[in-house]
């Protein structure tokens, strides 16, 4: 792919989040030279490749432990400019680490972070901290490491290596998450088109007729073609009570004519279909 005219790369913020490092990722892999675009929110990452020329976003799409995110599926499916899709993937790991201005770690008196980062270091906070800690909850991992300045020597934050990195602080514990598989899997999205590599997948969302066998007959078309489906998931319409997209990811590329055609024979039994993207495993 050629992103040479790539103006800016949108990215869900604050400053250090792992979205930023999965849009670090990105712009070495492709050579991308564009200026980062720091957003609040998820849904304006994807309007701002929506309405803009020249831009690409990145999405974190499924975490290993939660599961599929539900603001960038539903806000994806949404977008006017139906080219906008999914151009490639990395799978990058969640790992926190203990981050302080000292470099003493049994001088720590205090931490502070993100509810969902404390709760996701619960063992290491009960098992390593002293008894007596006092923890302080803060609006963002990138929040807490800011608000380091304003706190003595023994108060840490939970942040990454880039967080360390940007705000300039010591890496007093790494790893120090509970479950040590957590991952998450953020895209590249664009008005872009991608090439046949061998090992492919393809995204896309579809609705059916709510009756009997709609969703069987859609399953029937992967099983007689010889593909492998690896991912179904279903969302509410948000249309009528009860009515359902799936979205689904399966071997293969769309310009591979077993795709091409498979996708033809999945649009025909849809009420609604919505191309998500071909590209690299």
């Amino acid at each position: 792919m050629d992103f040479s005219n790539v103006e800016k790369i949108a990215y869900l913020g604050p400053e250090a989040s792992f979205s930023e490092m999965a849009a670090d990722i990105f712009r070495e892999k492709y050579s991308i030279k564009a200026y980062p675009e720091k957003m609040t929110t998820i849904r304006q990452v994807i309007e701002f490749v929506d309405n803009t020329p020249n831009v690409v976003g990145v999405l974190p799409l499924e975490n290993s432990l939660e599961g599929s995110v539900r603001e960038s599926l539903d806000n994806l499916m949404l977008t006017k400019n139906e080219n906008i899709r999914m151009l490639s993937q990395v799978i990058m790991p969640i790992r926190h680490c203990l981050l302080s201005r000292t470099t003493e770690f049994y001088s720590i008196t205090g931490i502070i972070s993100h509810p969902q980062a404390l709760a996701q270091c619960q063992n290491f906070i009960h098992n390593e901290m002293p008894r007596n800690l006092n923890i302080i909850e803060a609006t963002s991992t990138a929040e807490a490491a800011r608000s380091l300045a304003n706190y003595n020597l023994t108060y840490s934050a939970i942040g990454s290596r880039k967080t360390a990195e940007v705000y300039n602080l010591n890496i007093l514990k790494e790893n120090i998450n509970d479950d040590q598989t957590n991952q998450t899997r953020f895209v590249l999205i664009g008005d872009f088109d991608t090439e046949i590599t061998g090992n492919d997948k393809t995204s896309l969302v579809f609705a059916t007729e709510n009756k009997p066998g709609a969703l069987m007959d859609i399953l029937n078309i992967f099983y007689k073609n010889n593909i492998n489906l690896s991912y179904i998931v279903s969302r509410p319409s948000k249309i009528n009570f009860g009515d359902y997209n799936f979205i689904v990811n399966f071997d293969g590329h769309i310009k591979e004519e077993k795709i091409k055609n498979t996708i033809e024979q999945i649009r025909a039994k849809t009420t609604f279909f919505r191309f998500f993207g071909s590209y690299s495993k």
